[in-house]
């Protein structure tokens, strides 16, 4: 087994092999990631109000998964000129378009794996 065989497939990866599935999966899977969704498709909130309602994501986590889901066209950072700095995250229309998906996720989840 070489390295390339070990590193993370990027989500363009799974688009070749055809799945969207998986690039789906791959986009919002993570610790958290579609909790973050799922919190944000109704409110704007500041990163302590998320870290508050995401019961035992670290500070490092949560600063990680926000990254790769505003890298990924799903979640706006605003930040606001004041003393402190206040930052604000939203979804993006890419990100509000998750909504019926996140909100069958939900729905499912409560049905069957909880």
């Amino acid at each position: 087994m070489n390295s390339e065989t070990l590193k993370a497939p990027k989500h363009s990866d799974y688009a070749h092999r055809g799945c969207p599935v998986e690039a789906t999966l791959d986009i919002i899977g993570g610790k958290g990631k579609g909790s973050i969704v799922c919190l944000l498709l109704d409110k704007t909130m500041r990163f302590n109000e998320l870290q508050r309602s995401l019961d035992g994501i670290s500070q490092r986590i949560l600063t990680k998964q926000l990254r790769e889901l505003e890298e990924a066209g799903l979640v706006h950072r605003e930040v606001f000129p004041e003393v402190p700095p206040r930052v604000e995250y939203s979804l993006t229309d890419k990100g509000q378009s998750l909504r019926s998906l996140i909100l069958e996720l939900h729905k499912w989840g409560s049905e069957n794996a909880l």
